[in-house]
């Protein structure tokens, strides 16, 4: 928030593997406690084949009985693409104190080239993986060592979303299979700590997002 403005990103949800990301807008009266939210341009999805997108507008109103907090009321909205309205209803929504996002490791970047570097975590031991850029294998038996196995990917507003999942072929002599990854977008440069199984695997995201001024107070 920033005065009565407020701004920032949702999801709706039905798990980690399944969601819709948008920006979001709005304005909150302080007095009467009501928020009507509008939601703006899709950054990323991942849905069935059988689901549409449905762009929001909710009208709500903010609570609290003892620590819980809420917002309630009604929404309403369009198909996204077609003009069509979605079903419209009542909303409850709870506070929470972790997002289930927390669970793969998201990036958001602005534009560019982005190098990815997996190396073996502390000790060299054997292991080897196979890596899926949007679930399409890349790299396979690739044996994690001192040296990188680099890939790259690009994002912009064309390719706003990537998830890249690595996949353990055998757990070394010292499980599990861990990598060090360093990501390396322009002058910024991350590391990650990814841990996998022959039953799990382990996945970062990295997720278009244009830069853009906050509102000034009103």
């Amino acid at each position: 928030m920033q005065g009565d403005s407020v701004f920032g990103s949702c999801y709706q949800y039905e798990n980690i593997n399944h969601y819709v990301k948008k920006k979001i807008s709005g304005v909150y009266n302080r007095e009467t406690k009501k928020l009507v939210l509008n939601e703006g341009l899709v950054t990323t999805f991942h849905i069935h084949e059988h689901c549409t997108i449905c762009v929001k507008n909710f009208y709500l109103t903010f609570g609290k009985n003892g620590k819980v907090e809420t917002l309630y009321g009604d929404w309403d909205g369009t198909i996204l693409g077609s003009g069509y309205p979605c079903s419209v209803g009542p909303i409850t929504l709870y506070k929470i104190n972790e997002s289930a996002f927390k669970e793969v490791p998201e990036i958001l970047v602005d534009t560019g080239t982005i190098r990815l570097d997996f190396y073996d975590n502390a000790q060299v031991d054997g292991d080897s993986i196979t890596i899926l850029v949007n679930k399409k294998v890349v790299a396979s038996h690739q044996r994690l060592t001192t040296k990188p196995i680099t890939i790259y990917v690009t994002v912009d507003v064309n390719n706003s979303f990537h998830e890249i999942e690595m996949l353990a072929e055998n757990l070394g002599s010292i499980p599990p299979n861990t990598a060090m990854l360093i990501i390396t977008q322009g002058k910024n440069r991350y590391e990650l700590f990814l841990t996998s199984t022959e039953s799990k695997s382990a996945m970062v995201r990295f997720v278009y997002d244009k830069k853009e001024n906050p509102p000034e107070n009103q």
